[in-house]
C-alpha cells in the first residue's frame, strides 16, 4: 500500500465522498525544518506526476489541537458494524495492518 490507496491529496476540501474543510488535505508542521522537508516532497511528487492531478495539500503551521467530539473518540471500535465502518474503514485498515505489521504495538 502507499499513501494514494487511502488518501488523495489532489482533492479540495475532501476526501471521497466526505466533503468540506474539515477534510482538508493538510501538513501541519512545528518548525522550519518540517515546513520545508514537507515543501520539498510535494514539489517532488508533483514534479514527478505520481498523481494524476496538481497535490493541493496546504502546508500550513500547527496553531491548536481541538480534540474531537466523544462521539468520534475510538469511533470504529465502537461502531464498527457501520457500514461507513465495514466498506470503507475497515478495508483501510486491513491495508495499513498488512503494510505495518512489524511496526503495530500489540496491547
Amino acid at each position: 500500500m502507499c499513501i494514494r490507496d487511502s488518501h488523495d491529496p489532489t482533492q479540495l476540501n475532501r476526501q471521497g465522498n466526505d466533503v468540506g474543510t474539515q477534510y482538508r488535505s493538510a501538513i501541519f508542521y512545528h518548525n522550519a525544518a518540517q515546513k520545508d522537508k514537507a515543501v520539498y516532497y510535494v514539489n517532488k511528487l508533483n514534479a514527478e506526476k505520481v498523481y494524476k492531478n496538481k497535490i493541493v495539500t496546504q502546508v500550513v503551521p500547527f496553531k491548536v489541537f481541538y480534540k474531537a467530539e466523544d462521539y468520534h473518540q475510538d469511533y470504529f471500535s465502537q461502531n464498527g458494524n457501520e457500514p461507513y465502518c465495514k466498506y470503507v474503514i475497515q478495508p483501510e485498515l486491513e491495508k495499513f495492518k498488512k503494510v505495518f505489521k512489524d511496526k503495530i504495538k500489540n496491547k
